[in-house]
């Protein structure tokens, strides 16, 4: 019998060992990744439950092997080398060290291999080496998404190790490669209630403990009519969550906690409740643009985090790439979406705003102008069109267009507010564009005199006075 293998960090590791792990990584840095792997499958024989080899092996592996195009699937069962999972199952329960490195020998042919991967799974969660069976379905999730039975299966196994929000974030992923599965849309909406509730503490009691915070249901239908604290909103949410427990299917109940997280500013979380709440509202669309709403909030608030963190570290070239990929995925799917609005009610300025703007942000300025100059006609949300035409008239380089756009929107503001600040300095820049300098100075005096601090219009104001 198979002496078992136990996980270990790198401070458990043999000193020996720890020198080839410093070796692998002083090879990575140089891009000799091939001599990585070699070190990293040297460390994995004596220590196997050392994962942060597998990791690195697997990251090597991937840049030595992407020549390689063949995609490893769920139904792949033979490989280059002729050697077969059956046969790799066997070596396994023979030789469990033996068998896991002739494993980690195919993988580094083909790291992304969902058939190799899900083996190393199976076998890491019968051993009890949780890490080791996350990481080995992480790496299909990441190289290759379209396989959403293996992606079920972690989510699954993230939800009997009680990692809810891990389970909701691979349900989402799921999602993504397929919007019917029904399976994931639910598992979804399960992981980040459960999620919610253990992180604020309503799981084994906390519910109870949070109703106790409330001063019984009299004084917090006073709160509802009067405007409740925040502590309030808390102590609702967790009778509402007991109440969804209990029945997950009450529209009402959902809906109500959709809005408080909302109110939160829980975006992800309010997205879920949301669509939830669309589906068990036979389809009311309102609940439908109310849910993609929270789900570009969300993606707004990721992009703001990755962009911080690279004013931190403005040298990442792998974080910019990130950030990039971030936002061409996000445009495509905020057209798409706005688009599937616009077909099932045409008529809705609002809606016809939405699809203008994100194909603005995608960059198709000729797609976003007609819809746009629909929207005009909601007076409540003509200035922010009339100014996002005059940007996009701007961008094809139709200045005078573009500043006729803004000169309409000037025409219903009065008080010097946030927006009227953004029409005046976008025409001041327009006309600084057309070299027309008298009149960009003329908008960007009219901001300096009441913000100083407004951008960069002190500089612009007084470099043109020579001061």
């Amino acid at each position: 019998m198979s002496e078992p293998i136990v996980e270990i960090p790198e401070a458990q590791l043999p000193q020996n060992l720890r020198t080839l792990w410093l070796k692998a990584l002083s090879a990575v840095e140089l891009q000799n990744y091939s001599y990585a792997v070699s070190l990293c499958q040297a460390i994995l024989k004596d220590a196997p439950g050392f994962v942060e080899a597998r990791k690195l092996a697997r990251r090597c592996a991937v840049k030595t092997a992407s020549g390689n195009k063949k995609k490893g699937n769920a139904v792949t069962q033979i490989f280059s080398s002729g050697v077969s999972v059956s046969r790799l199952q066997s070596q396994i329960k023979k030789d469990l060290k033996a068998g896991l490195m002739a494993l980690e020998k195919e993988l580094e042919k083909d790291p992304n291999s969902s058939s190799l991967n899900e083996l190393l799974f199976d076998t890491a969660v019968q051993q009890n080496m949780p890490e080791t069976a996350s990481f080995s379905l992480e790496t299909v999730r990441k190289g290759a998404p379209e396989n959403t039975k293996l992606l079920h299966k972690l989510a699954s196994y993230y939800l009997a190790r009680d990692l809810p929000q891990e389970a909701a974030g691979v349900y989402k992923d799921i999602i993504k490669q397929d919007p019917t599965d029904i399976d994931a849309v639910k598992g979804e909406k399960d992981s980040t209630a459960r999620g919610t509730m253990k992180t604020g503490g309503w799981e084994k009691g906390g519910i109870e403990d949070t109703k106790k915070d409330a001063s019984g249901d009299q004084e917090q239908e006073e709160a509802d009519r009067a405007g409740m604290t925040r502590d309030q909103k808390k102590a609702k949410l967790g009778k509402l969550m007991e109440q969804y427990q209990a029945d997950q299917n009450n529209l009402g109940v959902v809906k109500e906690i959709a809005e408080l997280y909302e109110d939160f500013g829980y975006w992800p979380d309010a997205h879920v409740f949301y669509s939830w709440a669309y589906q068990l509202s036979h389809k009311d669309t309102t609940l439908k643009n109310k849910a993609e709403r929270m789900k570009n909030k969300d993606a707004e608030e990721q992009i703001k985090k990755l962009e911080e963190q690279l004013v931190a570290d403005p040298g990442n070239t792998e974080l910019e790439a990130e950030i990039l990929a971030y936002k061409q995925e996000r445009s495509k799917e905020s057209v798409t979406e706005a688009q599937a609005r616009v077909d099932q009610n045409p008529t809705d300025p609002q809606l016809r705003f939405d699809l203008g703007l994100a194909l603005f942000n995608s960059g198709d300025f000729n797609g976003a102008i007609p819809h746009l100059q629909q929207a005009k006609r909601n007076p409540h949300i003509r200035t922010r069109v009339l100014l996002t035409l005059g940007r996009s008239f701007d961008a094809k380089g139709m200045y005078d267009i573009a500043v006729s756009q803004l000169e309409e929107a000037l025409e219903d503001l009065h008080a010097m507010d946030g927006t009227k600040k953004e029409v005046l300095y976008e025409m001041g820049l327009i006309y600084s564009k057309m070299d027309n300098k008298e009149k960009a100075l003329e908008n960007f005096k009219q901001i300096y005199e009441v913000d100083y601090g407004y951008r960069d219009v002190a500089q612009k104001v007084e470099d043109a006075y020579g001061s």
